[in-house]
């Protein structure tokens, strides 16, 4: 089956089923896990419109309730293309194999959110030479903003995409920001991963004539979606050159609390030349162990970290059927898809620390990777069930 869910930006799909409801009602869903084994923490999103009541400008105050358990679920809003309105209702829950549960989604009724409830956070960082960093509870990252060009320590200019090695489910990025000392271990984790100008844990550039070519650090940023259960942000990229073509780009990413993966969308312009192909990849560091599954569409590294810090797993997924070839290039194993003006490319990157002590060596590295994509090819059905 093809992973033609990675074009969706939630983690499940919406069936109507019937007439839907008239205004005020509250609306019922049934949920359903079609996989043979449990699936913890899977996020359900709800587009709006889909009832009365979860029109754009009253998703914010819907509140969901668990229909066995009478419980209250956290829910959020989020917009998800930054245009003002929101676009979908997204709660997470845990099914067993095979199970579907029922949710009860009340207009007007959301109470408000308390600092506990976030699992997600991500901000631009202007004390620290303009990164983005984001993160959720099981992952950290960064991206390099135009100040790091010219700091005068030391200089660097790279798209790529760096990773944190944390070991706490607290969102760690204030702290270790405000303390300036994030590269020594003092029981959360640390910033042990290199990424420098490679791809780093699922960078991207454009592939064009046999060779990579890669944007120079963001330029602008803007926060769609802030949590408390999914973040999204966009990086502004200014033009490059691409072998004879000017290229620029506005890429989105998405994390949802829980998730070890994040989701990259690159909204490619081209002044001049023939589409671009679109290249995501990651550092082919020493020592790493690199498998290739192109069938899958999937990329793995397992690789130590310098100064005996443990090791540090890594993970691309492309969909297989706009993967052109898997190639290694200035130190990347890069996924180069076929060329095409469509928009966005899609592809998601993630990480696991072994020191962390949830994924612990390669066989459930990949084991980790190989479920998330069987729960790609098999997202949740979501029905509005029957009054």
């Amino acid at each position: 089956m093809r992973l033609s869910s990675l074009l969706r930006s939630a983690a499940a799909i919406v069936v109507a089923a019937g007439p839907l409801f008239a205004a005020g009602p509250p609306t019922r869903l049934e949920v359903t896990n079609s996989l043979d084994r449990p699936r913890a923490g899977e996020t359900v999103a709800v587009p709006s419109g889909t009832a009365p009541g979860l029109a754009a400008a009253e998703l914010a105050k819907v509140a969901v309730v668990d229909e066995a358990t009478g419980k209250p679920v956290l829910s959020q809003a989020v917009d998800s293309d930054g245009d003002g309105a929101h676009d979908v209702l997204v709660f997470q829950a845990d099914f067993a194999a095979g199970e579907t549960k029922k949710f009860v989604l009340k207009p007007g009724e959301r109470a408000a959110y308390r600092k506990g409830d976030f699992r997600v956070y991500g901000r631009f960082a202007r004390e620290r030479y303009d990164d983005f960093a984001w993160e959720n509870d099981k992952v950290a990252h960064r991206m390099y903003g135009p100040a790091l060009e010219t700091w005068q320590a030391e200089p660097l200019t790279s798209s790529t995409v760096d990773v944190w090695c944390k070991r706490t489910a607290r969102l760690v990025v204030n702290d270790w920001y405000m303390v300036d000392d994030y590269h020594r271990d003092t029981g959360d984790g640390a910033d042990f991963y290199s990424a420098g100008k490679s791809r780093g844990a699922g960078g991207s550039g454009v592939w064009k004539d046999g060779r990579l070519f890669v944007a120079r650090n963001f330029r602008h940023s803007r926060v769609l979606a802030a949590g408390p259960i999914r973040l999204v942000f966009e990086l502004t990229y200014e033009a490059w050159d691409a072998g004879g073509a000017k290229v620029s780009e506005v890429k989105r990413v998405t994390l949802d609390a829980g998730s070890r993966f994040n989701r990259f969308e690159s909204f490619y312009s081209v002044d001049g030349g023939s589409p671009v192909a679109h290249a995501p990849g990651l550092k082919k560091a020493t020592g790493a162990a690199i498998r290739v599954e192109k069938a899958a569409g999937t990329i793995r590294s397992w690789e130590p970290i310098k100064g005996d810090n443990g090791n540090l797993g890594l993970a691309l997924v492309v969909e297989p059927a706009s993967l052109a070839e898997v190639v290694e290039a200035e130190g990347n194993v890069l996924a180069v898809g076929k060329p095409t003006a469509s928009r966005p490319a899609v592809h998601w990157a993630g990480s696991a620390w072994d020191r962390a002590g949830e994924v612990k060596n390669v066989e459930e590295w990949d084991r980790e990777i190989a479920g998330f994509t069987e729960r790609l090819r098999s997202p949740l059905k979501v029905e509005v069930s029957k009054p």
